[in-house]
């Protein structure tokens, strides 16, 4: 599966586009950890446990949404977009899309 951010891809023709697809997932902190990162916050620094959270998360999206485009029977995502959602205090929602597309060849 080829995903790109661009419109189109080097070295390959759009021979198919099948639409708009997505994957998400939504995330709550855990309390423990808003402690910690608060003391974290008083001195400056990464907060990697929030860092580690957000990556799983976008990897948790992208594979979704690469679900979504091979059941539709493309080959390729082309326009992904990240976007994210605050859903409650301590929740966030993070979306992935992009257009599903059959590339070949040139």
């Amino acid at each position: 599966m080829i995903l790109t951010t661009t419109e189109a891809i080097s070295g390959k023709k759009i021979t198919k586009v099948y639409g708009l697809v997505r994957g998400n997932t939504i995330r709550a902190r855990h309390v423990g950890k808003d402690i910690m990162a608060g003391f974290k916050n008083l001195v400056g620094g990464e907060i990697a446990d929030y860092t580690k959270m957000m990556a799983e998360s976008r990897e948790q999206a992208i594979d979704r949404m690469i679900e979504d485009a091979e059941s539709l029977g493309a080959n390729a995502v082309v326009c992904i977009r990240f976007a994210t959602t605050s859903m409650m205090q301590s929740a966030a929602e993070l979306l992935v899309y992009g257009t599903a597309v059959t590339c070949e060849d040139i």
